[in-house]
């Protein structure tokens, strides 16, 4: 088990977002989190990226407590996050923004082997490398927020949201590199609005609602589910 996340809560002021949330992933595996608007999707994220601490339970990557871990050790360690709205540099290039993806790291010859990867996996950042990252369009700048991420050499990428404010296009596009980069060997937790595109590529899916996790199973089996199809993909 890669990650292992039990029982955690987390609070924002007073307000308390996640309410027991217990899940995990295993090596290899993409897996999806889906549900409405403030289902505590994105704050599950954070607190596994460690951007929120956690008020209580445990979260263990690769075997190790790092419940209590700073954001940029879990980095090191091999949790890397594309975050929702993208968080590119917007006033540095292209390659800057890839070149901030590796900051971590110290093997020159491994980070132009992974710079070269991303530039097979999305060949308009090569086109783009010197272009400044704000300009870019919406798509393009997923793309680099992707490509970024990979940069760290991650064992589990952190996907929040990939697809938000694309073309239809687009979205498949992100979605094939999400799933060629997994059969590459990447482990993968995605948050994703297209519960339909999320649950159709994902090994396994839980839904959130307020806070909590209300079903779990195989990306296919939640698909196919009943009360899934209605409130997530829009079929009675």
């Amino acid at each position: 088990m890669l990650l292992e996340i039990s029982d955690i809560t987390l609070l924002y002021g007073r307000i308390q977002a996640l309410h027991g949330i217990s899940l995990h992933v295993d090596e290899g595996e993409i897996v999806a989190m889906i549900g409405a608007n403030g289902a505590g999707k994105s704050t599950t994220m954070r607190a596994v990226s460690g951007l929120r601490p956690v008020a209580s339970g445990s979260i263990k990557f690769n075997g190790e407590d790092i419940t209590r871990l700073r954001a940029d050790l879990r980095v090191v360690r091999g949790i890397c996050q594309s975050p929702e709205g993208r968080g590119l540099f917007p006033g540095m290039s292209v390659q800057e923004n890839l070149d901030m993806g590796a900051y971590t790291r110290r093997d020159a010859a491994g980070i132009r082997t992974d710079q070269d990867r991303v530039f097979e996996l999305f060949p308009r950042l090569a086109e783009r490398r010197k272009q400044i990252g704000g300009t870019l369009s919406g798509g393009e700048q997923q793309m680099l927020a992707v490509g970024r991420a990979l940069m760290s050499r991650p064992k589990l990428l952190l996907l929040d949201e990939p697809s938000m404010g694309l073309a239809p296009m687009l979205i498949q596009q992100i979605f094939n590199i999400i799933t060629e980069i997994n059969q590459q060997g990447m482990t993968i937790l995605l948050v994703e609005q297209n519960a339909q595109q999320a649950l159709s590529r994902a090994h396994r899916g839980y839904v959130l609602e307020t806070g909590r996790i209300v079903k779990t199973g195989t990306g296919a089996d939640l698909l196919h589910d009943p009360v899934v199809k209605e409130a997530y993909l829009g079929v009675a």
